[in-house]
Parts: structure tokens; sequence; C-alpha cells
């Protein structure tokens, strides 16, 4: 099975969307943007908070694919935001365990 950074690398979205979410991650922060978008008191830890974030991004994106008139690409993009911000926090975690990377486990 594949971890939860793999899986969020093989998305393939259109580039808007994830232009728009690229600018919008420089200004992630993680207690008021993942709030709105989970909207939970207490934040999960960020893989749990990502997994959860694919899910909802996966259900918004079949909208957008199936033209429903209820998909928001605003909506779209902040969840895309949120994921990115997230990945990158996990990303920087995973490196503070093994700083040197994978090559270091040799």
């Amino acid at each position: 099975m594949k971890d939860v950074l793999g899986m969020l690398s093989d998305l393939r979205r259109p580039r808007l969307l994830i232009r728009a979410a690229r600018i919008g991650a420089q200004e992630y922060r993680r207690v008021p943007h993942l709030r709105r978008v989970l909207g939970f008191a207490a934040l999960p830890r960020s893989g749990v908070a990502l997994m959860r974030l694919m899910e909802i991004e996966a259900e918004l994106d079949e909208r957008r694919r199936g033209g429903d008139a209820a998909y928001s690409v605003s909506r779209h993009v902040e969840v895309l935001t949120a994921m990115m911000g997230e990945a990158r926090l996990l990303r920087s975690a995973a490196e503070l365990v093994a700083p040197d990377g994978p090559a270091a486990a040799s």
C-alpha cells in the first residue's frame, strides 16, 4: 500500500487548480485553514488530516468532472491548498525524524 505522500504525488488535476492551490499554500496556517476545511474543534495529526482532505478532494473532483451544479471551485482550491500545506508539514516532520533521508538507513 502506498503511503499518503505517494498517493498525493499521483494526483492529476487541472493546472489552474494546482497553480491556485500552490499560491494559497504559501500562506497556509494550519489552525485556521484546517479548521475551516474540516470543521473540527480539535485538529487531527497531519497524516490523518491529509487522508481526510484527500477524501474530500476526491468527492470535489468527482463533482467537477460530472459537471455538478453544486461544485465549488473555491472550495476545491481551499481543500487542495490545505492538502499541500499538510503534506509540507508531514514532510518536514519526516525530515526531523530522519534528517539524512532514506540513504541514512543503509
